[in-house]
């Protein structure tokens, strides 16, 4: 074979190890779920080598959808690290071969402490799953490896379960997309989803005028804005909007006498508006829904506060 084929090769097995993992989603599966669903405490992850870099992976994702997880080293438990274990926490427990000597000694401890634990293993034989509360089977029926050696289908195994969980409980919980932003302030999904029209919106040199502003006028205001669109106002209050679009249709309809005309007769006097306090993912729905580019932002009383354009919505 050559050196593409064996990497071909390698993800199809691991894709077949991922298909025989469907039919073990069963019961047990159900009773994890319900388990870290009704946990008081923290979902406390564990294992040692490739299985404890997996279960970090884990814990990480049911921490950043709404379930308080970490990882812990079984190792580092010996020395300490036990005392961040209380009644009322879930321990996930990860061991291929389900007879890790690090891990079997560390569940004595858990279960002195009547801490429910989620077995994790290829072995349903295994004394891990002899006293899991209930267990996970990820067994594979081979490595991606070529000596079979190496854990690859395994650890893949692992970590799609891991991700079924996350995944059920996030459904369980009916988390929502605002829910994963609390959770990710530093990422483009967060700012999206935190960010208000405050806080992006154009507050100064803006195209305003009066309703009885004539049409000539009026272009020469939106022209420096840049913005493509005119905002009417009467001592403060918004009034009505024009676009470009409203300007190139009036010249075609009333030629010559078109700069006999004000803003008024042309402008949209109910325009789609929003408060300081709308969340850019909405702003973004309202244009996208309406196919508008500019929103006029208005406190409760009509006030015009400034604009939002979709360049400024793309943070």
């Amino acid at each position: 074979m050559t050196t593409r084929e064996w990497g071909i090769q390698a993800i199809k097995d691991e894709a077949e190890a991922l298909l025989d993992l469907i039919p073990k989603i069963d019961s047990q599966f159900d009773k994890a779920v319900d388990m870290m669903l009704q946990c008081k405490g923290k979902v406390i992850v564990t294992g040692v080598g490739k299985s404890g870099h997996i279960g970090a992976k884990i814990a990480a994702t049911l921490a950043s959808t709404g379930t308080p997880s970490f990882y812990i080293n079984p190792l580092d438990v010996y020395h300490g690290d036990l005392g961040v274990m209380t009644h009322g926490d879930v321990v996930i427990a990860i061991s291929n071969s389900g007879q890790t000597d690090e891990l079997l000694r560390f569940i004595p401890m858990v279960l002195h402490m009547e801490i429910p634990i989620i077995g994790m293993s290829g072995n349903p034989q295994s004394l891990l799953a002899k006293y899991s509360t209930c267990f996970l089977n990820v067994g594979v029926k081979k490595e991606a490896c070529p000596l079979n050696l190496a854990p690859t289908s395994s650890t893949t195994a692992t970590l799609a379960m891991g991700d079924a969980l996350a995944i059920a409980l996030m459904q369980k919980r009916n988390f929502q997309p605002q829910d994963f932003a609390h959770f990710h302030p530093g990422g483009e999904l967060g700012k999206r989803l935190l960010t208000t029209a405050q806080d992006v919106m154009r507050r100064e040199d803006l195209p305003l005028f009066r309703p009885e502003t004539p049409l000539e006028e009026a272009i020469i205001i939106m022209g420096k804005a840049k913005i493509g669109t005119g905002i009417a106002v009467t001592n403060g209050l918004l009034c009505g909007l024009i676009t470009d679009g409203d300007i190139r249709r009036a010249i075609e309809h009333w030629r010559a006498d078109f700069f006999n005309h004000t803003v008024n007769d042309i402008m949209t006097r109910r325009p789609k508006t929003v408060g300081p306090e709308t969340k850019i993912t909405e702003i973004q729905h309202i244009m996208n829904d309406n196919n508008i580019q500019v929103l006029p932002v208005v406190d409760n009383n009509g006030q015009l506060l400034g604009v939002v354009d979709h360049r400024t919505c793309m943070v």
